[in-house]
């Protein structure tokens, strides 16, 4: 069996009909491909358990994280899965494989004293106002930079207090506007004359790339003195902020775009620590 060529039409599939973006199949052909690698080395035509089991102390051997392993076995179990119902073998070789666990750290945040004085930051420059209104809905709706760059103007409704956001594989959800971000959005579109259709465009017009939204945070994240910052230390401020305040986990899974609530699940130390808080201030032995 050619695996080389079973992987052209497991891409395929991926593509044509499960919609995958292009960053998945990126990741999944690279992993694919480095297993398929190692296979050839070990002259077996049909990979078995023993060989995925001699993988991944490999790739422990190399010095790869777990999350890299998970990612890898994820992808191989895809792809078996694919030749398994396109009857190209008759068993997963990760049919009964123990996966490691990845425990995902706990995300970076910002206090709200912090996430304020980086709001108020911008000033006295051409971009100031822009900038300050990126900083504000950041924080105000968790947005990923993808989705904050393809706003457009009919994107959002001022009146109503909402956008509308193109998450992962296109899909729409509605993000509600918050006062502050709401005025702050409102001046910025009534005071800069914008080329086209984009919220936040470039000089021509065109769609800002992240690496300029980077740029943008980092260069007053400097001004603090803090730069960890990133536009995903803004998003994860703004689910803690959340639930801090007393938000449930799957408000904050609709509002983040997270498909999955296990995804979320990296903020529920925030309860916890919110919990705890609660018994030792409420309870008479706490």
């Amino acid at each position: 069996m050619n695996l080389y060529e079973n992987l052209d039409h497991f891409i395929r599939y991926l593509t044509s009909e499960r919609g995958a973006s292009p960053h998945t199949i990126d990741a999944y052909n690279r992993d694919i491909v480095e297993f398929v690698g190692f296979l050839e080395d070990t002259s077996a035509m049909i990979p078995e358990r023993k060989h995925l089991e001699t993988y991944i102390g490999f790739l422990r051997e190399k010095g790869k994280k777990t999350r890299s392993i998970v990612r890898a076995i994820s992808a191989l179990r895809s792809f078996f899965n694919f030749l398994l119902i396109d009857g190209k073998i008759t068993k997963s070789p990760l049919e009964d494989i123990e996966i490691p666990k990845y425990v995902p750290p706990i995300p970076e945040v910002l206090s709200e004293e912090e996430m304020l004085e980086l709001i108020r930051l911008p000033e006295g420059s051409k971009t100031s106002l822009r900038d300050r209104t990126i900083l504000e809905l950041l924080y105000a709706t968790g947005l990923r930079v993808s989705e904050l760059i393809k706003l457009k103007k009919g994107d959002v409704n001022l009146e109503a207090g909402f956008l509308i956001a193109s998450g992962k594989r296109s899909k729409e959800r509605v993000v509600p506007l918050g006062t502050y971000s709401r005025d702050s959005l409102k001046i910025y579109l009534e005071t800069e004359k914008l080329k086209g259709s984009f919220i936040f465009p470039n000089k021509k017009g065109g769609m800002l790339t992240r690496q300029a939204i980077w740029k943008i945070i980092r260069k007053y994240a400097t001004k603090m003195k803090k730069n960890h910052i990133s536009p995903h230390t803004i998003r994860h401020t703004f689910a803690t902020h959340l639930l801090e305040g007393g938000a449930d986990l799957r408000s904050v899974q609709i509002l983040l775009g997270h498909e999955d609530i296990s995804t979320t699940q990296i903020y529920t130390h925030v309860d916890s620590k919110r919990l705890k808080e609660i018994h030792r201030k409420y309870h008479p032995r706490g």
